[in-house]
């Protein structure tokens, strides 16, 4: 627990532009957060450029938009990446995002064996639950396992994969599918290390895995402890490793968006705490905390003050860091535990019994089982069975002020015309030729993290290395599960 180390203190944050997103990193930075988590825009989360046709409307929006090795640069202006750890919610195109990061970081004198940090790099959940994948899966897995081989020879303190079921739960599966889908996604991804050559102690160690905190305090309570416990059991099953860090579960949490409301507002600065302290509770690494305005638009600069005072708050006032499982040896909490172990282990053998997580997505298991359980839980909001307050119950009838609260979209063409004037200026030739050397790469078999490392030094784009790599990989559409 946290009597020698506390939890990270990671905020998620990112909009409009590198340059303000800067300024909220630093502001963060400056309040006490002890590490950076970025959210990128809906075009760089699909390999786009901020000028291609299809990011019209979404540059910025929903977090920060990154193009070039400019971008990176202006992300991380006066903030020493050699002493900051730093998470990435990038999924398909998490080699290029990753070789940014590398090459700036570079540029600051901070070699790779040197940066920490982690990318979610997890798209079995993008195929389930979130739709943020570009390419098929035989290429997808190729992609995620180039990144892990990249990071054991040269950032050994990277964390490679954070498989999540953050975003599987917010989609409306319960906490015992949560554990389940999450671990039988991490049993697949660690079988496909292994069968590029690599072994268990060679990249377990640096897994990570990321969890939503739901109302249910008990039942979440319960499930960190019950992820911990299964994930040991079945790594020490099948994978026998020698380091035992291989079996630990490390993860991060994050508080649940979907249970944000947008009627009564400050009710979810409530929720936002009580979430949080079943995660520390649970044992949580890291935990961003939402901010109570965030179910109306971007959160503003006060909410997102008060939900990091909450996490200190936890820390520093409440005494509970002085104790190991404060609540293990609880009988309730005992037997929650084990009781979710039970179900999740018999969703796994579910799926180990289909052929295992991959197959599972291409006959829809998961999406369908994620489905009926968002649909009942939906259901017993509406029929007063599960009672949210302010929503069906203790309702008022004023209109939340929403005045301020609406992202400022203004600087999405001064985005896009710097991104058009960089490309004009910049030489061609090299971009061609790392282009050309990408290509052989992804038809050789060879890693492509050397070649896009390269590639993003001569100003390559995001949306034009991905656009090798649809060349090469195609694309693919999961199925729904309906």
């Amino acid at each position: 627990m946290y009597r020698d180390r506390l939890w990270t203190m990671r905020q998620y944050a990112g909009f409009s532009s590198p340059t303000n997103t800067n300024n909220r990193f630093r502001k963060l930075l400056d309040s006490g957060q002890t590490g950076l988590s970025i959210a990128f825009d809906l075009p760089t989360q699909l390999g786009l450029d901020s000028d291609d046709e299809l990011s019209s409307g979404e540059v910025g929006k929903v977090g920060v938009p990154i193009d070039s090795i400019h971008d990176m640069r202006e992300l991380f202006a006066d903030i020493d990446m050699g002493s900051i750890s730093t998470s990435m919610t990038i999924n398909a195109p998490a080699t290029t995002l990753l070789a940014l990061y590398a090459a700036v970081a570079e540029e600051q004198g901070v070699e790779n064996n040197k940066i920490s940090g982690t990318v979610q790099n997890d798209i079995l959940k993008e195929y389930i639950s979130r739709g943020l994948y570009i390419f098929p899966p035989d290429p997808s897995i190729r992609l995620t396992t180039d990144l892990m081989s990249w990071c054991n020879d040269k950032a050994p303190r990277w964390n490679t994969i954070s498989i999540s079921g953050y975003h599987m739960r917010e989609a409306g599966c319960t906490a015992p599918q949560e554990i389940a889908l999450t671990i039988a996604n991490a049993i697949f991804y660690a079988r496909k290390a292994i069968d590029i050559g690599m072994q268990i102690d060679d990249f377990a160690p640096r897994m990570s895995f990321f969890f939503a905190c739901h109302n249910n305090f008990i039942e979440e309570v319960s499930k960190f402890r019950a992820a911990r416990q299964l994930w040991y059991e079945l790594v020490e099953e099948e994978f026998s490793p020698k380091n035992p860090k291989s079996s630990q579960l490390r993860f991060h949490t994050q508080t649940s968006g979907v249970t944000l409301t947008a009627q009564q507002p400050l009710n979810n600065a409530i929720r936002v705490a009580y979430q949080a302290l079943s995660a520390v509770l649970g044992g949580t690494q890291s935990l961003h905390t939402n901010s109570f305005d965030e179910a109306l638009g971007l959160p503003t600069e006060n909410s997102v003050r008060l939900a990091l005072r909450t996490q200190q708050i936890i820390a520093e006032e409440l005494g509970i860091i002085e104790h190991v499982d404060p609540l293990g040896g609880s009988q309730t909490v005992e037997q929650t535990t084990d009781d979710l172990i039970l179900q999740a282990r018999s969703i796994i053998h579910d799926i180990e019994a289909m052929g295992g997580a991959m197959e599972c997505v291409k006959a829809g298991l998961q999406q369908r089982m994620i489905h009926e359980s968002a649909w009942g839980q939906l259901s017993r909001v509406e029929n007063g069975q599960e009672l949210v307050v302010g929503v069906n119950t203790h309702v008022d009838e004023d209109e939340p002020d929403i005045e301020g609260l609406i992202l400022d979209s203004s600087e999405a063409n001064a985005k896009i015309s710097h991104l058009i004037e960089m490309k004009a200026n910049r030489n061609n030739d090299s971009v061609n030729d790392s282009l050309i050397e990408l290509r052989k790469c992804c038809r050789n078999g060879s890693n492509v993290m050397y070649p896009i490392i390269s590639a993003v030094k001569a100003e390559v784009t995001v949306g034009e290395v991905n656009t090798v790599l649809r060349e090469e990989f195609g694309t693919w559409i999961a199925p729904s599960g309906v």
